[in-house]
């Protein structure tokens, strides 16, 4: 349960840092923190995920997307937040080429998409029932 309440508090600060970049003016120094700061929220958030999943659910799931969908599963997320959150997935290993000015730029446009949908996420598993 500790590790549950740990990953809580580390989804919860990259989701604020995420959410503090996508407010700034923009600029391609704030375009580039703010894909950074996406990774590593949804990588902080997929993880709290895994092992809420874990310990509410039974879920042993050891993918990104296989998490996503087990939210959807478990009733976390709908059909659209899910579909929402694997493009999110497919953007963050994508992000690897963001020396690709275009799709640095693409990237950037979809984060404002994904925003809601992670706090959304989070909020769901901050707020259930866990032990």
């Amino acid at each position: 349960m500790e590790r549950l309440k740990e990953r809580m508090k580390l989804a919860k600060k990259a989701l604020t840092s995420f959410d503090e970049a996508l407010g700034l003016p923009y600029s391609k120094i704030v375009r580039d923190a703010a894909i950074q700061r996406f990774e590593f929220t949804l990588e902080a958030l997929w993880k709290l995920a895994q092992r809420y999943l874990l310990l509410q659910e039974g879920l042993e799931i050891g993918s990104p997307k296989g998490v996503i969908r087990g939210c959807f599963q478990a009733g976390l997320l709908t059909e659209d937040q899910t579909n929402i959150l694997l493009r999110a997935v497919d953007d963050r290993n994508l992000t690897v080429h963001t020396y690709n000015e275009s799709l640095a730029e693409n990237i950037f446009k979809n984060l404002s998409q994904y925003q809601p949908v992670l706090n959304n996420l989070y909020n769901r598993l901050a707020y259930s029932d866990t032990p």
